[in-house]
């Protein structure tokens, strides 16, 4: 997974730093460390560390309150999905094509977006095997056109069938909201540079770390006690970041339950 790849390669340049650092302790006479300059060194870590926790709060909570908007989108897009199945399900066997093609999107949308866990079974879809998990797909996009068109043209003479049909067509133009709320939840707030940048940074303070860490065994264990924390945080980051992956990845349960509704 590519947020365990980034936690081990935190977790080894934070190590990488430390460890330089406390090569560059053991070169340096204890001339070069005067007692002021410990000081110095030790007020400079301390404004790092500082400004280091700030930035990884924000990011952190920015990566949470986005991974809760995209939850919450994808709820909303599987109870309208359930919404207009019902709706067409209402109007009767004129629409039984359109639930069909309805079923068929689900489906889809299930297969590509949760390749990891078992395909819908028992109905026909288009091939998802090239579809991106995240984003806009040109195919489930015209699949979903198609629908909308077939929607537009039920027509009664019976005013409760007519009413139903509005009601279909409301319903749909509310699913494509959705859809589309869905798809721009993969911009992230946070950029690669940022990301390197945030390491740079952590870098340097451990670095500074190594420098102030005698070379006893306990202070370097508490010493990687402190890495393996930093990159457990930069690990939950990552992960949040990859939606539909990983550790904090949104489950298909709604999804699943909105197709298992048109199925009934």
């Amino acid at each position: 997974m590519p947020e365990t790849v980034a936690a081990f390669t935190f977790c080894a340049l934070l190590s990488a730093s430390a460890i330089l650092g406390m090569k560059l302790r053991g070169w340096l006479s204890e001339e070069n460390l005067p007692e002021r300059t410990m000081e110095a060194l030790r007020l400079v870590t301390s404004l790092l560390v500082t400004f280091a926790a700030l930035v990884l709060s924000v990011q952190l909570s920015n990566v949470k309150a986005s991974f809760d908007k995209a939850y919450r989108d994808r709820n909303a897009d599987a109870a309208q999905l359930a919404q207009l199945g019902e709706c067409l399900r209402n109007y009767g066997p004129e629409a039984e094509p359109i639930h069909l093609d309805l079923r068929s999107y689900t489906a889809a949308v299930i297969a590509s977006t949760w390749p990891q866990e078992p395909k819908p079974a028992g109905m026909s879809y288009p091939d998802t095997s090239v579809m991106a998990r995240e984003g806009a797909d040109p195919s489930l996009g015209a699949l979903l056109n198609r629908i909308g068109r077939a929607i537009n043209g039920l027509a009664s003479s019976d005013t409760l069938r007519a009413n139903i049909a509005a009601e279909c067509r409301s319903a749909f133009l509310q699913l494509q909201q959705r859809r589309w709320a869905v798809i721009e939840d993969v911009h992230g707030p946070v950029s690669p540079l940022f990301t390197s940048v945030l390491t740079f940074w952590l870098m340097l303070v451990f670095l500074s770390f190594g420098l102030q860490t005698p070379r006893k065994r306990v202070a370097a264990i508490v010493l990687g006690i402190g890495v393996i924390s930093i990159s457990t945080v930069m690990f939950v980051i990552s992960d949040l970041e990859t939606h539909y992956d990983g550790l904090f990845g949104i489950p298909s349960a709604a999804m699943r339950d909105a197709l298992a509704g048109m199925t009934r």
